[in-house]
């Protein structure tokens, strides 16, 4: 038996298993945008995790939404460990650790916190603009292939999964955006269409231009909001190498924002 080589495997583990948990708000994984300022595998095989968000007023919903995710991807893994999870520089932060230290669910603690928000229906908003952003990234790429509208409208999911497609940041996308369909329809079949609105309706060839549109202004909005949420986080806690680089309100006016996904920024970076 290797410790050493146990404990390496299981800290590879943990960072994987919170780069699957995205800010709802961003679709983006937490562990790009900086929000996990520790996740350590203590000597007895537990875990810590330090998690701080870019300003002290970001909403105790968004919070809740992460702090869940990272608590399900803490239950996922292999060994099973104990684990203590901590808010830091939040105007919830000494709430949520309390409770945390009670053993009292995030639903429950955020249940007191959030009044009457409904967090599932939350969730489901955001889940929405992902598979948004997602899915025009997609459309955008089988158009870059020169796919006529017909081709990729009419494309059924087996299609799309024998789509050949070449950079890495493209073949990341296409499974993002399958995830994200499988997840609004768990029981999507190989035979039905790929492409279809959040509603499940069948995209008209013809409007296919009109409806790239409208995601785009979802992708664009999204993307405002991590370039400034970057900017925040930088500016409080003084990273200033987070900042610099980043698109300007300008940029995203003028569209000369191009698409690039959280990978392509830890590799640019």
């Amino acid at each position: 038996m290797n410790p050493a080589g146990t404990s390496s495997r299981r800290e590879t583990e943990l960072w994987l298993r919170l780069e699957e948990v995205n800010d709802p708000e961003l679709d983006e994984p937490i562990t790009s945008m900086g929000f996990v300022e520790r996740a350590e595998v203590i000597g007895d095989g537990s875990v810590a995790v330090d998690f701080r968000l870019p300003t002290y007023w970001c909403s105790p919903n968004f919070a809740f939404l992460m702090l869940d995710g990272i608590r399900q991807a803490l239950d996922a893994l292999s060994w099973s460990p104990a684990y203590q999870v901590r808010l830091h520089d939040h105007m919830f932060a000494e709430e949520v650790n309390r409770g945390i230290e009670e053993g009292k669910s995030f639903g429950q603690i955020f249940g007191e916190l959030a009044g009457d928000q409904d967090i599932e229906a939350l969730r489901q908003i955001f889940r929405m603009k992902a598979f948004k952003r997602r899915q025009e990234a997609m459309l955008a790429a089988l158009r870059q292939k020169r796919l006529t509208d017909d081709e990729i409208v009419g494309m059924d999911l087996s299609a799309y999964d024998a789509a050949s497609l070449q950079s890495a940041e493209v073949i990341s996308q296409k499974a993002r955006y399958r995830q994200a369909l499988i997840a609004r329809w768990p029981g999507r079949r190989l035979f039905e269409p790929a492409f279809v609105t959040w509603e499940g309706e069948r995209i008209p060839p013809a409007a296919l231009g009109a409806y790239l549109a409208e995601l785009r202004s979802v992708r664009i909005n999204m993307e405002f909001n991590g370039a400034l949420c970057r900017g925040l986080k930088g500016t409080r806690y003084k990273e200033l190498d987070l900042v610099d680089g980043e698109p300007t309100l300008v940029d995203f006016i003028l569209d000369r924002v191009p698409h690039v996904s959280c990978a392509a920024r830890r590799v640019q970076n």
